[in-house]
């Protein structure tokens, strides 16, 4: 199982974290990435598998004690934030100068 973490754009957001299959995760994240944003997922070419995908995930919380690592990262509502994720990579996340925002990037392989 991978984990995943859902960002909402709410201000009472939790940042919940879901265990999903290695299938829906690659379901909800292109090919050799880690960041999705929920706008862009809803227009999958195929609405029943992931309307059924959300539905498992939702019915698999993992408590925070118990994350052993986080996979992926949805952002619902917060489309501003794709400025700072072009690769749609975590590792490579920029400033909007374009710098890395992490001194000590990890390179994704």
């Amino acid at each position: 199982m991978k984990n995943i973490q859902i960002i909402d754009g709410a201000e009472n957001c939790v940042y919940d974290i879901y265990a999903a299959t290695e299938e829906e995760f690659n379901l909800l994240f292109k090919e050799k990435t880690n960041i999705a944003f929920a706008e862009d997922i809803s227009n999958l070419e195929n609405p029943k598998a992931l309307e059924e995908a959300f539905t498992k995930l939702w019915s698999r919380p993992v408590l925070k004690k118990n994350v052993q690592g986080i996979h992926g990262t949805i952002f619902y509502g917060l489309n501003e934030k794709k400025a700072y994720y072009p690769t749609l990579r975590d590792e490579e996340a920029i400033n909007p100068d374009g710098s890395y925002l992490r001194i000590n990037r990890v390179r994704f392989n």
